[in-house]
């Protein structure tokens, strides 16, 4: 994704979900949830910490249909910008 839409993309970014501290595969299931209460097409940054989450979380969420804009490390945690597409 070229530099222009990521940027698009952050700015529409209103809703934020603080997963700092929780376990797998808890992390998962919050995002979920509240992606699926979320109007679709709006996007979601959620804060996870590294390792199992970063790893994890990201696979689990594209192979249940939704869309990944992002990962970026911000030093003590990972943002990732999560779509909930027309179709899921």
């Amino acid at each position: 994704m070229n530099e222009s839409v990521a940027g698009k993309i952050t700015e529409e970014i209103a809703t934020k979900l603080d997963l700092r501290g929780t376990p797998c595969p808890i992390n998962f299931v919050r995002t979920k949830l509240r992606l699926e209460q979320m109007p679709r097409g709006e996007w979601l940054e959620v804060w996870l910490d590294g390792g199992e989450p970063i790893e994890q979380v990201p696979d689990s969420l594209v192979m249940e249909g939704y869309h990944l804009a992002a990962i970026e490390d911000r030093g003590e945690f990972f943002a990732l910008q999560v779509c909930r597409p027309q179709s899921v």
